[in-house]
């Protein structure tokens, strides 16, 4: 008994720093292939997206066919059972993987206009978000020092937005406040569709004891032919020009492969942990993207108020974690 639950705290942590460093390699990178100059058109962000939920689907498939040891006739009869025999549970995956694939593609959007480490930092309000949904979906209960640690969070994040008074020209530093705003927008809308989305898929995954990997089949199809539907919308004159994998590199690859298991990877995190715990391990990826983003991408110039918000976030994130037991019924704080 206690080796089992030893075990299973050891995976929730392996899982949580998986992550980070999952996260922060999806984040630079994404960031280098938005803003890498290369001759002729630059990849379809909508493509990235759709290519990464077909990776998804092929490596949950050999994961379910691995739990049925290989056996093509179990896997199939299982994926037939719980997807097609099961109409109205495969359709509650449908709202999740609607919002993913929009958060998916705002993400794009987000680091075309901001640099890793703001992006970062701000990314993390949907801790806040996904916070709200769990007291109010999920009926959790929050002790004191989470809900300061969530306070300390704004405020982090607050400073890091703070307009800074830099030289240069006007005009350029108008483009520049512009292309931040459609980054922030993008940024606080993705904060809570996936507030929303991963509590919903939280709900889905600990009220069923049907095998997440499944889940994420079903989540993956959805997902595949919304966002299918929403390339051929926005972008489908230039797919019909040069085709869905125009000005694809070897960096876009991985930027869809980290995409692709970046998915996988929060699933197993669910599963261990909580949505809210899984997003404060994200934000110790601030450091990392801080560091690279100012000395190998020198895309990102520190201010005092941005090293002063990143320490808040930080500081919050060590808050959380100092009560992480839900609060009794006599301390907790519910809304």
């Amino acid at each position: 008994m206690v080796s089992s639950s030893s075990h299973t705290s050891r995976l929730k942590y392996v899982s949580l720093g998986v992550l980070v460093l999952q996260t922060t390699s999806l984040v630079l990178t994404m960031r280098y292939s938005r803003t890498l100059k290369e001759d002729g058109p630059r990849y379809l962000a909508s493509s990235a997206v759709v290519s990464a939920e077909v990776l998804k689907i092929i490596t949950c498939t050999f994961l379910v066919l691995m739990e049925n040891n290989y056996n093509m006739r179990a896997m199939n009869q299982l994926l037939k059972e719980e997807i097609v025999n099961k109409p109205v549970e495969t359709l509650k995956l449908a709202v999740p993987a609607g919002i993913y694939t929009l958060q998916n593609n705002l993400l794009y959007v987000a680091l075309s206009n901001l640099d890793a480490a703001t992006y970062q930092v701000t990314y993390q309000l949907k801790i806040l978000t996904t916070a709200l949904f769990s007291v109010s979906m999920l009926g959790k209960r929050l002790g004191l020092y989470q809900w300061l640690s969530l306070l300390l969070l704004m405020a982090g994040v607050t400073l890091v937005q703070w307009p800074s008074d830099s030289g240069g020209d006007a005009e350029e530093k108008a483009l520049s406040a512009g292309s931040q705003f459609v980054g922030l927008m993008a940024v606080l809308m993705a904060c809570v569709s996936s507030g929303f989305a991963g509590v919903y898929f939280e709900k889905i995954l600990k009220e069923t004891k049907q095998s997440v990997w499944v889940r994420n089949i079903q989540l993956g199809l959805f997902s595949f032919v919304l966002g299918f539907i929403g390339m051929m919308v926005y972008d489908g004159q230039s797919v019909r020009q040069s085709g869905m994998f125009q000005g694809y590199s070897t960096v876009t690859c991985i930027v869809v492969a980290l995409q692709a298991v970046g998915g996988l990877v929060v699933a197993v995190v669910i599963k261990y942990a909580d949505n809210i715990l899984k997003g404060f391990a994200t934000s110790l990826s601030i450091i990392l993207s801080t560091l690279i983003s100012y000395f190998l991408l020198k895309d990102f110039s520190p201010t005092g108020l941005f090293f002063l918000g990143a320490l808040l976030v930080i500081a919050a994130t060590f808050l959380y974690g100092y009560e992480r037991k839900p609060a009794s019924s006599s301390s907790g704080i519910k809304v």
